[in-house]
């Protein structure tokens, strides 16, 4: 590294840092010289060999303002990093020139010290207001006894067989083979994606759009009826949204499903167990610890909300475009683990929007970590390492070929995640959280959503 630089630290609004940095003559000389060594290379004169140019003609073939400017760029490069470094800080982007660097390159002047000032981004300090006794709500969790039943009766269903009706209309419950065409009772034009052929629609399930289900009960088979839909407000095709609709469609085919036996038999091939009696059991007990652990995860959630109100911290922007990245980065990786290809839904218009809509939920993420930063410092909380190894030890069990993990990284996850857990079961023992009855609109919302987004062609 080069000889100490003189540099002077101004802190700036939004976790940025001002350097002003002062630049010997003879280093500003010596970056001169280089950059005269370096275009001298790169030309290429009849009658001299590279780098053997003389000066005056190098300077009037190329202009004192392209060398100056070289000389600038790369002492600015250079300098930025030596005093980083001298001055221990960890920028989290790269520096900016305050003024730009056209301005500087006129106060320029190869010899001559120089003064700059640079901008960049730093970690930010968090603190929090309070760390003890902050209150919150979350909504109470319980065991439903009434789950075990519906489980139960879901798996009957879904072993259960298919078998012809016969001598009867269609009835809730069953599963209708139909045929049908849609067109919007406005304008008679037909509905995209609106037509279906031998399409197996359950008549209970609330997955198609408001009126079509209703519409096939009580039909029989070969008959064809014309049946009055309205799309939901919020349906997802957009010019589909609000209009009604008329389907025409035909039975071709009903069927009913035939539940196999609640027995011993049904018992040892839907689970582990041998009787109906220990399956009802274990059903119990994996709903009951469930429970537990929403219920915990509600309380751990209102009370990561109830800290980050205690927060005091300023976000740098490269870090808030950092952590919005990383969310559309999983939501990518998400999709391509669906088979679709994410080149082709990923145009620049989607990557826009998207980094405008996970904006709010990047800072939330970013507060919540130093909100649990702040408190681990606050509070003196750790892991001892001994612990930290034994769950390294015991994680790196469950991985087939262990030749592929970055030990580093997995211990670094495994701290990350065990600290986490330590300061939020700290904060619970020192914060009061009060439960709430749910939300009714909760817990009615999964059958009305179905219903809001299913294409009619694709609801089968």
């Amino acid at each position: 590294m080069s000889s100490a630089l003189k540099v002077k630290t101004s802190p700036l609004p939004g976790s940025r840092l001002a350097l002003e940095v002062e630049i010997p003559g003879g280093r500003s000389q010596a970056s001169y010289e280089a950059a005269v060594n370096k275009l001298s290379r790169s030309v290429r004169l009849p009658g001299f060999r590279p780098g053997k140019v003389p000066r005056p003609v190098l300077l009037q073939q190329i202009g004192p303002l392209r060398i100056r400017a070289t000389a600038l760029e790369d002492l600015v490069d250079s300098v930025w990093r030596d005093a980083l470094a001298q001055e221990k800080i960890e920028a989290l982007s790269s520096p900016e020139l305050s003024e730009g660097f056209e301005a500087l390159l006129e106060r320029f002047n190869p010899g001559d010290a120089l003064v700059l000032t640079l901008e960049l981004d730093v970690q930010p300090t968090p603190s929090l207001k309070a760390t003890t006794g902050l209150t919150a709500e979350a909504e109470a969790v319980s065991f439903d006894p009434a789950r075990i039943d519906e489980l139960i009766e879901q798996s009957r269903r879904q072993r259960a067989t298919l078998v012809p009706v016969e001598g009867r209309p269609a009835a809730s419950g069953d599963v209708a083979v139909v045929s049908f065409s849609g067109s919007y009772a406005d304008t008679g034009e037909p509905i995209v994606g609106g037509t279906a052929e031998a399409l197996e629609v359950e008549l209970d399930d609330g997955r198609m759009i408001p009126g079509f289900v209703e519409g096939i009960l009580g039909m029989t088979i070969g008959e064809e009826r014309q049946v009055s839909c309205q799309f939901p407000d919020d349906y997802p095709q957009e010019d589909a949204r609000g209009r009604a609709a008329s389907f025409a469609i035909t039975l071709s085919d009903l069927k009913t499903r035939e539940l196999p036996a609640l027995d011993d038999a049904f018992a040892q091939e839907a689970s582990d167990k041998a009787t109906v009696a220990e399956m009802r059991a274990d059903l119990e007990t994996r709903l009951r610890d469930d429970a537990e652990r929403r219920a915990r995860n509600g309380r751990q959630e209102a009370l990561l909300n109830a800290l980050v109100e205690q927060l005091e911290v300023e976000l740098p922007e490269s870090l808030i475009q950092q952590e919005v990245r990383s969310l559309i980065e999983q939501t990518a990786s998400q999709i391509a683990q669906q088979g679709m290809d994410v080149k082709k839904l990923f145009t620049q218009e989607l990557v826009r929007s998207l980094m405008d809509t996970s904006r709010p939920e990047a800072v939330q993420r970013l507060k919540r970590t130093f909100a649990l930063q702040a408190l681990a410092e606050a509070e003196t909380i750790a892991v001892e390492p001994a612990v930290i190894d034994a769950k390294v030890k015991e994680v790196s069990k469950g991985f087939s070929d262990t030749s592929t993990i970055d030990p580093e990284r997995l211990r670094l996850a495994v701290a990350d995640d065990l600290l986490r857990e330590k300061l939020l079961e700290w904060l619970e023992a020192n914060s009061t959280v009060t439960e709430k009855a749910p939300e009714p609109a909760a817990q009615a919302s999964e059958g009305a959503d179905k219903a809001a987004t299913e294409p009619p062609a694709a609801a089968g």
